[in-house]
């Protein structure tokens, strides 16, 4: 489950920013379906969703990227990542003061029940810092830090005596461009690969407009229980689908291999494969489509089903830019409403997403701790605040309020200049038959 996450000097981000799900200890609305236990005295329940609203480029696609951006760290850096390769990370340029600062990160974050905050500071070529402090009592303990020291050469490590196992070896096999977690996880440390795990396996980024393979939810209409668990996500969506299923046949698939110095070289496979089959039903009868007869937005919810069932399976946490994209307003609200659902959400499963549908801006659907906005100030950096902040009246319409630009994060249009206009709109060209000036 994830608490909060920080950011600061990351793109359009320049001071540190925070998204929390924390739930408002005073609000009581919708508290049964919408909240989910921690188990944590000092923080004891959290959102199961948050949404995201901007205009466009005011930072929104940035925060959650910021968010995968740390996932694919703990995933890559000890991995992938090789000796002295330098990272695609962006500082906010528009400063020189933080142009040449580092990019810091913080996630906070349940495991098996106990309260953990990890975070790292980075510029291109190196980790400059890292830390992780675990509340195992009301207190919180420092399990390792990680900084370079002042000639800016060498590491500095603290260990505490809780983190067992060779530091030693892990420290020393901690290059400067990788992450100490990633590299003890992936030495098999104990204590340190369930965090990393958590990290790496427990956040499901999908970005804005993301191909997802169906081949994800083809696969579990292998199963009795699979077919059951898609059709059952598809019938909660409303789509008349009375049936799904899933046939082998011959044919080709196209696959990109990325070669070494980065060359991409598409190639098609030949084989059998899994296709779906959709049976729909009138009383006038019945009949069966393939995936390609199917609308838009239902083959994008029949990709979506796997992630989404995953991660309501495992407790994990979906990121999604604009998931509205293909989607009707009452499909997203119906994806929405399963996380909301205790009996389909059991594990506290939670939805963190971006779009620009402002009619779902409705106190029905969400609270006011779930609800957040993102826009640019008057340097250009990227500001991220609740619609709490506004201290909004019970039942207000938060959707005209946010239209009359009452809680900001809405666009802000002027005249077309005048040389644009010549070029946008062009006298009207003379009529057929009328002379022409040359």
């Amino acid at each position: 489950m994830l608490l909060e996450f920080r950011i600061r000097n990351f793109r359009s981000i320049k001071d540190e920013q925070s998204l929390s799900l924390v739930a408002a200890p005073a609000d009581k609305e919708l508290a049964e379906t919408h909240l989910a236990p921690t188990g944590l005295k000092a923080l004891p329940q959290a959102v199961r969703s948050a949404v995201l609203y901007g205009p466009n480029a005011s930072g929104k696609s940035t925060l959650l990227f910021a968010l995968n951006y740390l996932r694919a760290m703990v995933a890559e850096s000890a991995t992938v990542v090789q000796p002295g390769q330098t990272y695609n990370v962006q500082p906010f340029r528009l400063d020189p003061a933080t142009a040449s600062q580092p990019t810091e990160f913080e996630a906070s974050f349940l495991v098996d029940g106990i309260r953990h905050q990890y975070s790292f500071a980075m510029t291109a070529h190196r980790i400059v810092s890292e830390q992780l402090m675990v509340w195992r009592t009301a207190k919180p303990t420092q399990w390792f830090s990680r900084r370079l020291d002042d000639s800016g050469e060498r590491y500095v490590y603290e260990f505490s005596a809780y983190l067992t196992g060779p530091r030693k070896l892990w420290q020393e096999s901690t290059r400067p461009n990788a992450l100490f977690l990633s590299t003890a996880a992936q030495l098999n440390s104990e204590l340190l690969g369930p965090v990393a795990r958590w990290l790496m396996q427990g956040l499901v980024y999908l970005p804005a407009g993301a191909f997802i393979d169906h081949a994800f939810t083809t696969a579990l209409l292998e199963s009795k229980e699979g077919r059951a668990a898609v059709r059952d996500f598809l019938a909660t969506a409303d789509i008349s689908i009375a049936e799904v299923s899933a046939v082998p046949r011959k044919g080709l698939r196209g696959q990109v291999m990325f070669q070494p110095g980065g060359v991409a070289q598409a190639r098609q496979e030949e084989g059998e494969f899994l296709f779906p089959i959709f049976e729909h039903r009138t009383e006038q009868g019945s009949a069966k489509f393939e995936l390609h007869e199917e609308s838009e937005g239902t083959q994008r919810l029949f990709s979506l089903a796997a992630p989404v069932l995953d991660v309501l399976k495992h407790g994990r946490v979906l990121v999604v830019d604009e998931l509205d994209r293909s989607l009707h307003t009452l499909l997203v609200r119906r994806l929405v409403g399963m996380f909301h659902d205790p009996v389909l959400n059991p594990r506290g499963a939670q939805l963190v997403f971006s779009t620009h549908d402002t009619s779902l801006l409705d106190h029905t659907l969400f609270r006011r701790d779930q609800v957040w906005f993102a826009e640019k100030d008057e340097t250009q950096a990227t500001r991220i605040f609740p619609l709490s902040d506004f201290s909004p009246r019970k039942h207000e319409a938060w959707e005209r309020g946010y239209l009359m630009g009452r809680y900001g994060a809405v666009p802000m249009f002027s005249d077309l200049p005048e040389t644009a206009s010549s070029v946008v709109a062009p006298s009207a060209p003379p009529a057929p038959g009328s002379p022409v000036t040359v």
